[in-house]
């Protein structure tokens, strides 16, 4: 049985990265090579040095929303943070899975200010609500991003956020068409608009897949056995072109590079079939150690919390001994972890 205390490590707290590092590629990034297991001290900017013409790099161009929302209840004045999670599929009524923060029951309605005004609906009995916006559509979602705040995760522990989070808690190739995200595809924050040029020029083929990071990608594992343990669905998207010239560079043998663990969990529940097509759905794939990577050669990621699937996928990759090695050896450098901190390159 794979137990989940085997993959528990002690992090000092300030490791724990707290601001992102500015500009985004002087983010450092320890280099494994999973064959040999060398490891390398580098600079994110230094990624080039690793990449040659013809590889694939595959990144995640979902858009993260300012998901955290306060109201106030219309009788009682009392304050309620409501945290969106996932439209629910209604044609007409802007009805959201929610986390909330403050005691709430069927029937209440909340005021949001500039016209925005909400009413729950539903208790979900799995810790979320169905909250229902009076708002719907496009002028909805222009009011979230008027009244919202970025959904940083609660590791990270300032007394209030900050400008700076707007747009670096943000990849530079986010696509306004495809916002989404209630949470950063980490490992893309390192990327800069020079460095993506400069990696063009080497001959990288970089393509664009979506997947809307949820927060049940972070969500713990409850149970010891981790074969036990049930990850939430989130939706993805591979355009025609993307499929194609990964299918193609499969055939050749060209390495398909993911940026970041939501890119990989597109690229393997696509690669179930590998059609050179577009595709769109749900997935809810969760990757451990014994998993047989179909499409994956190479991983770019930042560090990972103890005991979490992200932690996982990363072992499946690389195995868990030599994770666990480059682990010791970041803490030991002194690395920032989780999601403002540095980045490992997997090859």
């Amino acid at each position: 049985m794979m137990r989940l205390s085997d993959f528990d490590y002690n992090l000092p707290k300030n490791l724990i990265a707290q601001q992102p590092t500015t500009p985004r590629d002087h983010s450092r990034l320890l280099v494994l090579d999973k064959t040999s297991g060398d490891l390398s001290d580098r600079h994110f900017y230094d990624l080039p040095d690793y990449l040659v013409s013809g590889d694939v790099l595959v990144i995640n161009n979902s858009k993260v929303f300012p998901a955290r929302l306060f109201a106030h209840k219309v009788q009682s004045g009392g304050r309620v943070e409501i945290f969106l999670l996932k439209r629910e599929d209604l044609k007409r009524k802007e009805v959201w899975q929610c986390l909330v923060g403050g005691k709430i029951k069927t029937g209440l309605k909340l005021d949001l200010t500039l016209g925005l005004e909400a009413q729950a609906l539903q208790d979900n009995d799995d810790g979320t609500w169905q909250i229902e916006f009076n708002i719907t559509g496009r002028k909805f979602m222009n009011l979230v991003f008027r009244l919202g705040q970025m959904p940083l995760p609660p590791y990270i522990k300032r007394e209030k956020k900050e400008k700076i989070d707007e747009v670096y808690y943000q990849t530079v190739y986010a696509k306004d068409k495809q916002v989404g995200s209630v949470a950063a595809p980490t490992a893309g924050l390192h990327f800069t608009k020079k460095l993506l040029a400069q990696l063009k020029a080497k001959g990288v083929i970089i393509l664009p897949v979506t997947l809307h990071v949820g927060l049940g990608t972070f969500a713990g594992v409850k149970t010891e056995n981790i074969k036990e343990h049930k990850m939430h669905s989130e939706y993805w998207e591979i355009g025609k072109t993307t499929a194609r010239q990964i299918v193609k560079a499969k055939a050749e043998k060209r390495r398909v590079i993911a940026v970041g663990t939501t890119a990989c969990r597109v690229l393997e529940t696509w690669g179930r079939e590998m059609k050179p097509q577009e595709a769109s759905g749900w997935t809810d794939i969760f990757i451990y150690p014994g998993y047989e990577f179909k499409v994956v050669d190479a991983l770019i990621t930042n560090f990972h919390l103890p005991q979490s699937t992200l932690l996982m996928l990363v072992s499946a990759l690389a195995g868990k001994k030599l994770i666990n090695l480059a682990y010791q050896k970041a803490i030991s450098l002194g690395y920032h972890f989780f999601s403002y901190g540095d980045a490992m390159f997997i090859h």
